[in-house]
């Protein structure tokens, strides 16, 4: 379902079938950005754990597959002052599509 804004909603969903949490965006890959940003970082992009992340796109019976991994990096020299000195960032992988039987 889109929103009138553009986005569209994606649940987190776990191995058991339960729905944690919900993240918007435009393309199921930047809500699996946002969903990946939450997992636990690895010293560097190389170290971190690839974990499987299943969205299931709201109002449908899709469910997008993603391997998602999250680092800590140094902020960049212009950042904001609110900007913590060390950062999460994240980058996730396309595995596929499922459409659920339920």
């Amino acid at each position: 379902m889109v929103r009138e804004d553009g986005k569209r909603n994606f649940a987190l969903r776990e191995s058991d079938g339960e729905e944690s949490s919900v993240f918007s965006g435009n393309t199921p890959r930047q809500a699996a950005l946002k969903a990946a940003r939450r997992l636990e970082p690895g010293s560097s992009e190389d170290g971190a754990e690839r974990v499987e992340l299943r969205l299931r796109e709201k109002g449908t019976d899709k469910v997008h597959i993603y391997d998602g991994w999250a680092w800590e990096e140094t902020a960049p020299d212009d950042k904001p002052d609110w900007m913590p000195g060390e950062i999460t960032e994240a980058n996730v992988s396309k595995k596929g599509i499922e459409h659920l039987d339920e």
